[in-house]
């Protein structure tokens, strides 16, 4: 999105952008087929692999990474379609394509073992890739879920499926990114929320592409979480006490398919690496203890 389509609203304080470029700065990194993945990363040590949501972007995990970069080397994907990643070529990708494209990112970046984080959508990649038979499987040392999507594939979600589908597409139709990022990204945050991490949300939400939106409203109306659960590694599964996107109650169901408690981020609502990120740090702290 040029900076011309962007409102004041939704405009980063200077700072903040200078801060994004000097301590997380996106590159491209060519994979098999002439494609290209957006990759921000910063930190040495053991890998973690995170997977951004649905309405959000790479530079979402600045400070979950700024915070772990003594301890890991943390690396955030734009998903294809988002940023200045190649979309993928199916207009209604699977789970599985996904997971792909993120198997040829780690070959390129030769991560031989990684933490494997998804948020929200980013969990139905990130499950897929760990799920018994994968390929990437033996290469994911720990699975982290935050506020997973459960998808709508499922044959009793039909219905629903169909509605998320038409008010997905009809939002975007009628607003346009712009106008989904004014409207829509307060619900990804808690009344806790300062205004500079609601400031990130809506800055990341509107820097969105519609073709990748389209392909990941697809994913999300036609894939279903709890098919490649329980995964094939070790999981945990947590969330936002105050999320009202994918639910406390939701986000069990996911954990007791699982095998494993939720675990509750108290006063955090969708967005938790944004709103919290010293608790989402804290998480993957342990998870590379583990």
């Amino acid at each position: 999105m040029s900076d011309s389509t962007v409102t004041d609203v939704q405009r980063l304080p200077v700072n903040e952008l200078a801060r994004l470029e000097a301590r997380f700065p996106a590159r491209s990194v060519p994979v098999q087929g002439g494609a290209f993945v957006s990759v921000r990363e910063c930190g040495v040590g053991p890998a973690i692999v995170c997977l951004h949501g649905i309405g959000s972007g790479s530079a979402s995990w600045l400070d979950t990474a700024l915070l772990l970069e003594s301890e890991a080397r943390l690396i955030a994907w734009d998903a294809p379609g988002y940023g200045e990643s190649t979309p993928l070529a199916a207009q209604a990708p699977t789970a599985h394509a996904y997971a792909q494209r993120l198997h040829g990112l780690l070959d390129a970046l030769d991560v031989r073992s990684c933490v494997l984080v998804g948020h929200s959508l980013g969990a139905l990649m990130a499950a897929s890739a760990a799920r018994e038979g994968s390929p990437l499987a033996p290469r994911i040392s720990n699975l982290l879920l935050i506020s997973p999507a459960a998808g709508y594939g499922a044959a009793s979600r039909a219905q629903a499926q169909a509605r998320v589908r038409a008010e997905r597409l009809g939002t975007l139709d009628a607003l346009g990114i712009a106008g989904m990022a004014a409207e829509r990204s307060g619900r990804l945050v808690s009344d806790h929320a300062s205004e500079t991490a609601r400031q990130w949300v809506r800055w990341n939400m509107a820097r969105l592409h519609a073709t990748g939106y389209r392909q990941a409203v697809d994913l999300l109306c036609g894939a279903d979480l709890m098919a490649d659960l329980p995964p094939a590694v070790p999981v945990r599964v947590a969330c936002g006490a105050l999320d009202v996107v994918t639910t406390p109650d939701a986000c069990a169901e996911v954990a007791k398919r699982c095998g494993v408690p939720l675990e509750l981020l108290p006063e955090a609502g969708h967005a938790c690496y944004v709103e919290r990120p010293a608790a989402v740090a804290a998480l993957l702290r342990q998870a590379l203890a583990a």
